[in-house]
């Protein structure tokens, strides 16, 4: 045989054979457990300092880990580890949204009632803007390009252009929001916890489009989406994901998670999903199907890490807490109070596959 031949005849059997191979292991599954490897934690950065914390939004294109630290949000390059500036001056800041081609970010001051516009680049301040009570999370359309938060005292959104700052209005939402994210395509969605629904919003005529009951789900928070296949990720205080298809509202699917959840991300190479929860867990669930979920991890954490971020360059999982003094007793009747963090224990957690 002319050795052509034999290398043709060769590259004709290992494709089949690589064909085979295929086939046999995405039936089995074999594919789904490679892209599913178990998370472990990899590095902790201990940034100590004083104050709460609440939302983390990271920008995997600029390497920013954005962190809210009850009066300023601090900034954490996440190749380096190292804390590159700061946001000053957000009183009470709940959360941080980003507008790459802006080059700006802003962020949501929950006891000033207002917004802190940012230079992406300088963290320098360009401006702030008036919302209603208490804006917690914080949402940029990019279809729009305008600006929402989500305000918990006024159960309302207050919607302004995200290039001239100009409030164009606050829209009711009949409830107290929580968790927001947008398609973007001009549809908002916001959980709303004290009615366990799921809302969406037009960007354009600033009006609540649909109101989806999200039963059995009950205090929806954590919110993420699959742009692709169009599907929502609700984190429900009553330990469970529930899985809602964004144009119908049908719920496809519902998964038991940790307690104390507070945050949900989805990334779309691997068809994973996270739920962070606060007793010291963090759920994984795959996307076998756009209507299929199964559990893939229980990944144990560290008590109080109950939000998080997903940097979609290298899927890693990004996790904030400290530690507690002990709970304090209350008698019965008496509303519970919560443990106070130990003075530099906070920490950034850093879980890898």
């Amino acid at each position: 045989m002319k050795t052509g031949t034999f290398c043709q005849t060769g590259a004709i059997i290992t494709f089949f054979l690589a064909s085979y191979l295929l086939f046999f292991f995405q039936k089995t599954g074999f594919t789904t457990a490679l892209s599913t490897k178990s998370y472990q934690l990899v590095k902790k950065v201990v940034l100590g300092e004083e104050g709460s914390w609440d939302y983390l939004t990271l920008d995997s294109t600029a390497r920013r880990l954005y962190i809210t630290r009850s009066t300023r949000v601090i900034v954490l390059n996440v190749d380096t580890g190292l804390v590159v500036g700061e946001v000053p001056n957000t009183a009470g800041v709940h959360g941080v949204a980003i507008a790459t081609e802006l080059g700006r970010g802003f962020t949501s001051n929950g006891k000033a009632s207002t917004v802190t516009i940012f230079d992406l680049k300088t963290l320098r301040v360009l401006g702030e803007v008036k919302t209603e009570l208490n804006p917690d999370a914080i949402v940029y359309d990019p279809n729009s390009q305008q600006v929402f938060t989500f305000n918990g005292k006024s159960n309302s959104a207050t919607v302004f252009n995200a290039k001239s700052a100009k409030v164009l209005g606050n829209i009711k939402l009949g409830g107290k929001p929580e968790f927001a994210v947008t398609d973007g395509l001009g549809r908002i969605y916001v959980n709303i916890e004290d009615k366990s629904e799921l809302l969406t919003l037009d960007a354009k005529s600033l009006t609540v489009k649909v109101r989806w009951p999200l039963t059995p789900c009950s205090e929806p928070s954590g919110l993420a989406m699959d742009n692709d296949h169009r599907r929502l990720f609700v984190g429900c205080r009553n330990q469970m994901m529930a899985v809602v298809n964004a144009d119908s509202g049908n719920i496809t699917a519902t998964l038991p998670i940790g307690s104390g959840t507070d945050a949900t991300a989805f990334d779309p190479i691997t068809g994973l999903a996270f739920s962070s929860n606060g007793a010291g867990s963090l759920t994984v669930v795959h996307e076998d199907s756009p209507d299929k979920f199964s559990i893939v991890d229980n990944v144990m954490t560290q008590r109080g890490s109950r939000t998080m971020a997903l940097d979609l360059k290298t899927h890693n999982v990004y996790l904030t807490t400290a530690n507690f003094r002990p709970t304090p007793n209350v008698m019965p009747g008496q509303p519970l109070v919560r443990p106070s963090i130990i003075p530099g224990t906070f920490v950034v957690l850093i879980y890898a596959r």
